[in-house]
């Protein structure tokens, strides 16, 4: 019997910048690159945390510009496919323009999960450019299955090859993912995919959970690098999918070694579930929010989970790091008054 194949996109050079402040040198792309390239990791993404354009005041400027990093990982692959994600309204045609030119096959377009409507630009261009179009629905755990699902029509609508279940917060439990994933599968004609975050220790297993139901892409990051408590661990992903069954492509040995002698030596610290990405989790808000969390909390001598639950309370979504900063002075303001 066949074994049913998943595609695993590695976003270590993505959401993996949210946990080195976007600070990746073109050398440290390229050994993570060649690594990957060579354990036949079929796409790789490379993009600052937050996209196309994200370097920015608000979200952290890049080290190195963009178009040089993704130039200098197109060289380095000889199988694997360059991916880039996009923002509408951070990222614009132009920045795709940019990333196609330097040899971007796939754009992952990200809206919020109830903003698919703002995606409409950007894939109908990548679509007529050439370019195979994978959509974020973000912060999934906000919204029912079935809100989820209109939202998915409309980008399948607008041309869309896959769609994602988005856990930004790490904040969804298996049957939070079985509901979504399968109402998806059974509902579109294209593509599912599902994007963990493993603040709550779940991103492996729910991941899981995702092909159970359905899904046929699906990501990780190499020594699991990525924004709040990182992403499922590629690695470890591979290895639990080939005891599961399934056929990914990839030679395990290859991929430990890239995440040993390219990954490992970049790691700011280690990449654990701590009070604070725990607390992101548990409160449901954006996984990027922790650095921005943390250091608001050293400037206004307020504890990071405090920012992070009020965070969570008002409900809010990537794009609102500015208000971070707000909430710190605010809680500091509370506890002088008491």
């Amino acid at each position: 019997m066949q074994k049913r194949y998943v595609r695993i996109t590695d976003t270590t050079l993505r959401d993996g910048s949210h946990a080195v402040a976007h600070q990746f040198t073109e050398e440290q792309v390229r050994a993570v690159v060649r690594g990957l390239d060579r354990a036949g990791v079929p796409v790789i993404e490379v993009s600052h945390g937050d996209g196309l354009g994200g370097s920015s005041q608000n979200y952290g400027f890049s080290r190195v510009p963009e178009e040089r990093l993704l130039r200098a990982a197109k060289e380095e692959m000889t199988q694997a496919k360059l991916a880039v994600l996009i923002l509408p309204g951070i990222g614009t045609v132009e920045d795709l323009k940019m990333a196609r030119d330097c040899g971007a096959e796939i754009v992952r377009v990200a809206t919020h999960c109830t903003e698919a409507d703002i995606s409409e630009e950007h894939i109908t261009w990548a679509k007529k450019n050439g370019m195979e179009v994978v959509t974020f629905l973000m912060m999934s755990h906000m919204i029912d299955p079935k809100y989820l699902l209109e939202e998915a029509r409309k980008m399948e609508s607008y041309g869309a090859d896959c769609i994602y279940v988005v856990d930004s917060a790490g904040a969804q439990l298996p049957d939070d993912v079985r509901a979504r994933v399968s109402t998806l599968v059974e509902g579109l004609s294209c593509q599912v995919g599902f994007h963990a975050h493993n603040n709550l220790g779940l991103a492996i297993g729910n991941t899981l959970a995702a092909i159970e139901e359905g899904a046929s892409q699906v990501d990780g990051s190499t020594c699991g690098l990525g924004a709040g408590a990182g992403n499922a661990q590629t690695e470890v992903l591979a290895a639990v999918l080939a005891k599961a069954g399934y056929e990914t492509g990839i030679d395990l040995w290859k991929l430990q070694d890239a995440a040993e002698e390219a990954v490992r030596p970049i790691l700011p610290r280690p990449i654990i579930i701590d009070k604070d990405s725990l607390t992101v989790g548990y409160a449901g808000v954006y996984s990027s929010f922790l650095l921005h969390a943390r250091r608001a909390a050293e400037k206004f001598g307020v504890d990071a989970r405090d920012i992070l639950m009020e965070m969570g309370r008002r409900k809010s979504v990537g794009g609102q790091e500015d208000l971070i900063l707000i909430v710190a002075q605010e809680l500091a303001a509370e506890r002088s008054a008491k």
